[in-house]
């Protein structure tokens, strides 16, 4: 029911089951958001399994922190990590998008109150966030927002607006994180607009910004701890991901939707089970 005092060697690990989740899920499909789950499983592991405050036997908790997923087609690593949190069952992996599931390819309500919002639209996260940010607050609770944005996002203006409301009502209860992969389904993020110098803009809009690597578990670490002890302001962490990332031969693939052959799914799951001897 409390956040998990992990070490960074802990949550590390938890990454690579993670990634190893991704794999095999998209795997049976053989085409999916694999390489936006590899590149976000660090984020994941950091969120589900050390700070997000969450009680396993009821999603309905009060006190519980709030996590949207904005970029809410990367569901694979999503599911795979609310299976390792122990918010579902790990056999529900196995129905992942197939007719009936509620695990659908972008996450939604069907899966109860585990997803707080559905965000199959791109863009409106943050408003979700924003809005809950000060529900919590005019209540009086201590629940903090977690927000995950896709890069690619950024080009919808209700973002922007909804960056201005969260930096006027100074939300410190809100943190959202930029998934930085500079990929979207036109390819690279710059090719269609460049979006640069992101935690400058977000400052000038009240926001206490910063950037790292994200996938250095140290650092989002490093960066979550510093965005729940700051006070006055919502906070940004610009996360910048590897597409593939712990793949050696998926590193770097600007692929929105890719494919994989069963051959180099084994070949990904041994590089991942030789990482984590």
């Amino acid at each position: 029911m409390t956040r998990n005092s992990l070490s960074i060697e802990a949550l590390e690990a938890g990454a690579l089951i993670l990634r190893r989740r991704v794999v095999r899920m998209v795997a049976k499909l053989r085409v999916g958001y694999l390489q936006q789950g590899l590149g976000a499983a660090d984020l994941f592991a950091a969120l589900y399994f050390g700070e997000l405050n969450l009680d396993e036997t009821d999603p309905d908790w009060p006190q519980r922190d709030r996590f949207i997923l904005s970029t809410a087609h990367n569901t694979a690593v999503l599911y795979a990590a609310m299976a390792e949190r122990g918010l579902i069952p790990a056999e529900m992996l196995d129905g992942y998008t197939q007719d009936g599931s509620p695990l659908e390819v972008n996450a939604s309500e069907r899966l109860g109150s585990l997803v707080e919002a559905t965000c199959g639209s791109l863009g409106q996260g943050l408003s979700v966030g924003v809005g809950m940010a000060l529900g919590l607050r005019r209540k009086g609770l201590s629940s903090r927002v977690y927000v995950v944005l896709g890069d690619g996002e950024l080009q919808e203006g209700q973002v922007w607006e909804a960056a201005l409301s969260a930096g006027g009502h100074a939300l410190d209860n809100l943190c959202m994180i930029i998934d930085r992969n500079f990929m979207q389904v036109e390819g690279h993020t710059d090719k269609v607009v460049r979006m640069d110098p992101l935690a400058d803009k977000f400052a000038a809009f009240g926001w206490n910004a910063l950037e790292i690597d994200g996938n250095s578990m140290a650092q989002i670490v490093g960066a979550l701890d510093a965005a729940r002890d700051f006070k006055g302001k919502p906070t940004l962490i610009v996360a910048n991901t590897l597409p593939g990332a712990g793949v050696a031969f998926l590193e770097g693939q600007l692929a929105h939707v890719a494919r994989i052959t069963s051959d180099d799914a084994q070949r990904a799951l041994d590089i991942l089970e030789g990482a984590a001897a």
